[in-house]
């Protein structure tokens, strides 16, 4: 049995700020171009799916598949990352058959008893047992039974030029065959952690997809197109469209083949807390919730109505906004997923800020709602401020939990330490100086 390798997620903590930072912005794990020919892709299949009047699943399928395929052969034809010594795998190795079986088997087990774990979680738990969540059951029902039976080609594969293929799956296979000798529970505790984030996190993204597809494909777009308002608030939901797409695809994209697999999931309890109180079933900012701010407010298009102007202009904002959001999850390419280290981004907007998404849409939130004006008086309007003040909290803490957890990465300290000098903060203050 290999010894665990302890990463030391205090690492770097106190090494921030003591170095030079870097002269130039860090390689990012994923091009831009990947990105870029994902949302393009997206558009087309949009289109397509508009132009043709598909059915929603007929659209959910183009408008995966439409963005899937192109990023991916655009993270092995273009980035090559497939070659990178960062998947842990050497395509010069060619192991015994009979030792790639005997793992092989393993992992398969292993599989199989993690697919049967969600899947028994996804039919007991009863947020799962609601209309929302119907599309989730059916396609766990679907693909989980045809992934488990044809996973052993892709293990087989990967597992001949794995330079260690006794991995996180391998053990907690030892471990479900109660093979207890081989089993380093340092790696089975990874591996639950990894898994507990797919099987949360991708339930959550498939089941919000048939609403935010029908409300983009769907929209009467001659009525849209007929005034400026309509249209702000199309482009924002599909802004969240392409958040939303590209976000599942992350999840799904899960291949060491690919570089595109969890290195790691955030190993703080504190982080999980932070992120999971903003979704549900334990989402507390939602209507009714702790931290509901929106009591008493009214949408931006209400208060400055009588003021097209300022409507537009505010509007414009908004969408801006929503479209930083949306770009932060594109730069992500194959590879977004909440709690996890995949790669480290340094494109698209984290070449500004660290945490493009969760600054814009805590921004967003204030401009939406305008919680310091309300229909029921200044001590409302104030109650709606502070709720919305803890909110931006959470994201606050999220953030931090987040880069506690990749500080243990050199590329990621290094990431930090370029942001801290020339990130879009940095060059304000150093211009504030002059």
């Amino acid at each position: 049995m290999r010894t665990a390798v302890r990463t030391d997620y205090n690492a770097g903590q106190s090494e921030l700020g003591t170095d030079s930072a870097p002269s130039t912005r860090p390689a990012s794990a994923v091009s831009e171009v990947t990105g870029l020919i994902g949302v393009v892709a997206l558009f087309g299949a949009i289109t397509a799916a508009i132009y043709f009047d598909t059915t929603l699943p007929q659209s959910i399928f183009l408008l995966m598949s439409g963005a899937a395929i192109p990023m991916i052969a655009s993270t092995i034809l273009l980035d090559k990352a497939h070659l990178r010594s960062s998947t842990g795998l050497d395509y010069g190795l060619n192991r015994q058959r009979s030792e790639v079986a005997s793992i092989t088997i393993t992992k398969t087990l292993g599989l199989g008893a993690t697919l049967f774990v969600i899947a028994l979680a996804y039919q007991i738990i009863p947020t799962y047992d609601t209309s929302k969540y119907q599309i989730v059951r059916a396609l766990t029902a679907l693909v989980f039974p045809f992934l488990w039976v044809f996973s052993p080609v892709y293990i087989a594969f990967t597992t001949r030029h794995m330079i260690e293929p006794r991995d996180e799956l391998w053990h907690f296979g030892k471990f479900v065959t109660f093979q207890f000798s081989a089993v380093d529970m340092t790696y089975v505790k990874d591996h639950c952690r990894a898994w507990l984030v797919k099987g949360f996190f991708l339930a959550f993204m498939v089941s919000i997809l048939p609403m935010i597809v029908h409300s983009v494909v769907n929209s009467n777009l001659d009525r849209v197109f007929g005034e400026p308002v309509l249209i702000i608030l199309y482009l924002v939901q599909v802004s969240f469209l392409v958040d939303v797409c590209i976000g599942t695809i992350g999840y799904v994209c899960t291949f060491k083949v690919l570089d595109s697999h969890i290195r790691s999931a955030n190993p703080f309890l504190s982080g999980w807390v932070a992120a999971l109180i903003c979704y549900p079933p334990f989402v507390i900012m939602h209507s009714g919730g702790p931290l509901d701010y929106r009591g008493g407010t009214q949408e931006w298009g209400v208060w400055l109505a009588d003021q097209p102007t300022v409507l537009i202009l505010w509007g414009s904002v908004i969408l801006l906004l929503a479209a930083t959001y949306a770009w932060a999850t594109v730069a992500f390419g194959i590879r977004f997923s909440n709690l996890t280290h995949r790669g480290i981004i340094t494109t698209g907007p984290f070449r500004y800020v660290k945490h493009p998404a969760y600054l814009s849409k805590n921004l967003m939130w204030w401009m939406v709602y305008m919680p310091f004006l309300s229909v029921m008086g200044t001590t409302a309007a104030i109650q709606s401020c502070i709720l919305l003040l803890g909110v931006n909290a959470v994201y606050f803490a999220r953030a931090k939990t987040e880069e506690k957890h990749l500080m243990a990465d050199e590329d990621y300290r290094k990431y930090a330490e370029w942001i801290r000098t020339n990130g879009l903060f940095a060059r304000h203050l150093r211009r504030r100086d002059i």
